[in-house]
């Protein structure tokens, strides 16, 4: 056991380092991939504003020095509000508001009471319930018009991890509302999303009028009936996190499904493909990104299920391979945490990157190696 707790914390300290490094060059502003070795700017409005703060939130509340825990809080802080000018927009706000908002405004309340981290928090959740489409029980993913797809009536997997800002918003506000929403939608999703063998679907297109399931989309898998890696581990995570915050045993059987798919697909690798299922000519791209979800995400299963010791098992062995193996080390030229990510496929950007999300569960996977929480 000491064994296993010394590479953590040696993965750990090797993480806060390049994060206070990084946020020297970085800031305010919003990274999202790494492009030879430095990381990239995107509008607050991208839907991975929130992983910066949310991984300065992470590294802020262990800081080794007051100094160097102000300008990490300075820095988080007013990531947050750029962010909020977002939210005075509707054109500029979409189902992520969770994987933003929990990740800025409620980690900033969560860690030191901030009445404007609460505030900017309630009110991301009310948008986000506001997108509930009625007759389809469903959460509406994103504003932008597609020639695929009508995406009036379009849900995807990835919002699973956008749940927990309603569920957190219900515990504060100790309005019921928001949690019925959340239910709804993760039975949606049980029911549409996770396939009989227990694979994981990215999107699904819904009649934006009736309601009823249209078909299945590939997304940023390969095609529809595939396995994008990324997905599964959303789908395993986002259920294990709606069982935690509800007790409902539909949502833990959920999340054991697709934690026991996605193992399965995994076999002895640690990095996964960026989808299981594409063909061999396309098994040139992988995600590291998937892989630190899915192992924070076991290590939250492991709490949960009877059997818990084999998750918290299977966590640890990827986070350690990833540190191991795909970890960027101390090196100054690569300001990414672990290498080998990759943000989308089909439309060839960001094939095998380090990515900030990927970073983010990364932190967050040994914060919990370290007895501490993340911020869903």
């Amino acid at each position: 056991m000491a064994e296993e707790t010394n590479w953590a914390e040696e993965a750990w300290q090797q993480g806060v380092l390049k994060t206070v490094r990084n946020a020297q060059r970085i800031k305010d502003t919003f990274p999202h991939t790494s492009i030879q070795g430095e990381y990239d700017q995107n509008a607050p409005e991208w839907w991975t504003a929130g992983f910066w703060p949310g991984l300065l939130w992470l590294v802020q509340r262990e800081a080794g020095t007051a100094q160097e825990a102000d300008s990490l809080y300075r820095i988080a802080l007013s990531c947050e509000e750029q962010l909020e000018v977002c939210l005075r927009d509707p054109d500029l706000v979409d189902h992520d508001l969770g994987f933003v908002w929990l990740l800025s405004g409620v980690a900033h309340y969560r860690q030191t009471g901030n009445a404007d981290g609460r505030r900017r928090g309630l009110l991301a959740a009310n948008l986000l319930a506001a997108r509930f489409h009625v007759r389809g029980q469903f959460i509406r993913a994103w504003n932008f018009d597609s020639a695929a797809m009508d995406t009036r009536g379009v849900a995807i997997i990835d919002s699973m991890m956008n749940l927990p800002l309603l569920y957190w918003a219900s515990e504060e506000s100790s309005d019921p509302r928001f949690r019925w929403l959340a239910e709804a939608h993760a039975d949606t999703v049980a029911r549409e999303f996770v396939r009989g063998d227990g694979s994981i679907c990215h999107v699904v297109e819904f009649d934006p009028t009736t309601g009823q399931k249209v078909r299945e989309h590939g997304g940023q898998g390969h095609a529809p009936g595939s396995a994008w890696a990324r997905g599964n581990a959303w789908a395993l995570y986002g259920f294990a996190l709606s069982f935690r915050y509800t007790g409902e045993a539909r949502y833990l059987e959920t999340a054991e499904r697709a934690a026991d798919v996605f193992l399965a697909m995994l076999g002895e690798d640690i990095v996964p493909p960026w989808d299981f299922r594409a063909p061999a000519e396309h098994q040139v791209a992988w995600d590291s990104s998937a892989a630190a979800i899915a192992a924070s995400g076991l290590l939250e299963l492991a709490k949960l299920s009877p059997r818990g010791e084999g998750y918290a098992a299977a966590g640890e062995r990827i986070a350690r391979g990833l540190y191991e193996r795909y970890s960027s080390g101390a090196s100054s030229a690569e300001e990414g945490l672990i290498l080998q990510g990759t943000v989308h496929y089909p439309e060839r950007r960001g094939l095998n990157v380090p990515i900030i999300y990927g970073d983010y569960f990364y932190m967050e996977t040994l914060a919990k190696l370290r007895g501490r929480e993340g911020w869903f």
